[in-house]
């Protein structure tokens, strides 16, 4: 198959980005947090109907949406971007830096920031449909572009399968996405299998007896039982997984009582783990609630604990076939700006659900979003010296971030709805 031609679309369509910096400007500074993103889904469908050619489906599975231009006979793919932001302050000190407060889900208000690059998916997106919408005439099939709500709690698009999104809109052959990362800017990371590792998210509740700091003779302190249990889940990774199977569990919370002087009766541990194996995954599973059980009966715990699971990430794979006709034409575009083989992340996404419900092959890579003079200078650098995704400090460089990502969602669509 010849690449070639498909670059050449992209560097013979006039499409000015400068016109998307100020629209990719406009998402940063008005972020919305998961399962609000009502403003942030009713401007993306304003902007995909002024071309004329996209059928708009609205609030798929919540604010989700997707466009779907139908150009004859052909395959059917479909780019995704995702939409909310997270409840960060951001201190970035940009001009067009985010100051928005929101009220979350459970009506606490809070500071709301794209820390995750979001913003830079739904612009890449964006330009993408208007690129490939004003070159029908080199194309053919269907293109479907998604913009999924509520990535991050892991449940955005599961509710958009769920809203009855393959009844609405054509089903695709392929699943295509990205995602800006903490690479130079300007480079695509593509791997074959799992790029992307499965997360899961859980709160263990800890029961005691409560009761006067000064006697604790009199009580069952949970404070004491949690701190044991989070101490001992440590060794999960490090004694019982295979030293070359990927591995990371991570106590993120830890919630015990009120006062300094009050033993409480409960705790509540939130904790999160990462694999790539399913049997690994139900071996962590299993060693957790192992361990609290264990040590809720040596702590003397009125009853047994509960464990409650809070948020479930799928591994993100990549189908070999799909992948393979990407790296061909990823390589010819980007050159020496594309690494074939990028290391596995242990970042997790949702994307690969949209895909898993009807056995739809999938391909996602990642979009660096570091600045060049900067990531060249530090070599990479340390956290401290370039913030990774979710840092309140956390701002890819609008380009050549854009351009590389536009590019790439183009040419994922043209090497599969190319005229032969």
């Amino acid at each position: 198959m010849s690449v070639n031609p498909l670059s050449q679309i992209l560097k013979s369509t006039s499409l000015d980005l400068s016109s998307y910096e100020d629209v990719y400007k406009y998402f940063h500074t008005n972020p919305e947090l998961s399962l609000l993103e009502k403003a942030t889904s009713e401007k993306i469908a304003a902007h995909l109907s002024q071309w004329n050619a996209y059928e708009i489906h609205q609030n798929i599975g919540g604010y989700g949406l997707v466009g779907v231009l139908r150009n004859g006979p052909g395959k059917t793919i479909l780019l995704r971007a995702d939409m909310d932001a997270l409840p960060v302050k951001e201190i970035t000190g940009l001009p067009y830096a985010s100051t928005k407060t929101m009220a979350d889900y459970s009506g606490t208000e809070q500071p709301v920031m794209h820390a995750c690059g979001h913003d830079m998916h739904i612009t890449c997106l964006l330009a993408a449909a208007e690129l490939l919408a004003k070159t029908t005439s080199q194309w053919s099939g269907t293109l479907l572009v998604l913009f999924q709500p509520n990535e991050e709690r892991g449940a955005g698009a599961q509710a958009m399968v769920d809203g009855g999104l393959y009844e609405k809109v054509p089903i695709p052959d392929y699943c295509f996405g990205q995602h800006v990362m903490r690479l130079r800017a300007g480079q695509i990371g593509l791997r074959n299998g799992t790029i992307m590792a499965a997360a899961d998210s859980m709160k263990i509740t800890v029961f005691g007896r409560g009761g006067h700091g000064s006697l604790p003779h009199n009580a069952i302190d949970p404070a004491l039982l949690a701190a044991h249990i989070v101490v001992r889940l440590q060794g999960i990774v490090s004694r019982e997984i295979d030293p070359t199977d990927l591995g990371v569990l991570t106590v993120g919370s830890l919630h015990v009582g009120q006062a300094e002087n009050v033993i409480s009766d409960h705790a509540e541990i939130g904790l999160d783990f990462r694999t790539v194996k399913l049997e690994t995954r139900q071996k962590i599973i299993e060693a957790i609630k192992r361990i609290a059980t264990a040590e809720c009966v040596a702590s003397g715990s009125p009853k047994p604990p509960i464990f409650t699971p809070s948020r479930r990430f799928p591994p993100t794979d990549n189908d070999d076939l799909a992948t393979n006709l990407l790296k061909s034409s990823f390589g010819d575009h980007f050159g020496g700006d594309f690494d074939p083989d990028t290391p596995r992340s242990n970042v997790s996404e949702d994307f690969s659900t949209l895909g898993l419900c009807r056995g739809i092959p999938c391909g996602f890579w990642f979009l660096g979003g570091i600045e060049q003079g900067l990531w060249d200078r530090v070599q990479g650098g340390s956290e401290e010296e370039i913030p990774s995704n979710h840092s309140a400090l956390f701002a890819p460089a609008i380009q050549p971030t854009m351009r590389a990502g536009v590019d790439a969602l183009c040419l994922a669509a043209l090497t599969f709805l190319k005229k032969e």
